[in-house]
């Protein structure tokens, strides 16, 4: 596990972060559940932010279950590098069994790989 860490290079810390990937889109790739927005950064290294709202996800309990899963996720791809990501989650992936979920988020960070490098 220590070859997976989630240090904080590969976090969005702050709201100017958050913002620039939300005002600078240059792709979005999604599904029923989740939606990934995506823009290229200087670094070398890709970022991930979480947007996870109490008023799609109502429970804490299922929205730190999803944040775990997609971080973990995350942490063990390699697909692309020097991008900001933003996943948001949507309404009713609390309703998903935890392979779903995973299935469904590597799916978009193979979206997401492809298009990062048109």
């Amino acid at each position: 596990m220590a070859d997976h860490g989630f240090a904080k290079a590969s976090r969005l810390l702050n709201a100017s972060g958050y913002s620039a990937v939300f005002n600078n889109t240059h792709f979005k790739v999604s599904c029923r559940y989740f939606l990934v927005l995506a823009r290229r950064n200087e670094s070398s290294n890709s970022r991930l932010g979480l947007v996870v709202a109490k008023k799609n996800i109502p429970t804490a309990v299922q929205r730190n279950r999803i944040k775990r899963l997609i971080r973990d996720s995350f942490r063990r791809q390699e697909l692309f590098a020097g991008l900001d990501l933003v996943v948001l989650v949507r309404r009713d992936a609390d309703k998903l069994p935890n392979d779903a979920i995973s299935s469904a988020i590597a799916k978009l960070w193979q979206d997401a790989a492809s298009k990062s490098v048109r």
